[in-house]
């Protein structure tokens, strides 16, 4: 079940990562409310960590966390912002991927 909230973490650390990126490019009302966004996905987030930590290695969940959002980021960065999608970028997304599931087979949980 822990490792069900730490995903759900870091989705919401991509949640953030969205808002923010939409808060810069909107105006007026739009834009408090992707930082009302912001704030409430680093919340949800955080928390979602701090609980996931309670029974699992500190050091795999922050890395599973941090690479979730990192990945999610990326994806989000390609699809939403269209940032490029070069081969080098997408090897190392993969690269990250597969050390996400390599801490989650070798953690003790």
């Amino acid at each position: 079940m822990n490792w069900i909230i730490l995903i759900l973490g870091g989705f919401f650390e991509v949640g953030f990562t969205l808002c923010l990126g939409k808060a810069k490019e909107a105006v007026g009302s739009a834009m408090y409310s992707w930082y009302a966004g912001f704030i409430a996905c680093l919340f949800i987030s955080m928390y979602l960590l701090l609980k996931a930590t309670q029974t699992l290695p500190l050091g795999t969940a922050y890395a599973v966390w941090t690479g979730i959002g990192a990945v999610g980021t990326v994806l989000i960065g390609i699809f939403v912002f269209k940032e490029p999608a070069t081969f080098l970028r997408l090897f190392f997304i993969a690269t990250l991927i597969g050390s996400i599931i390599g801490l989650k087979m070798v953690s003790s949980h």
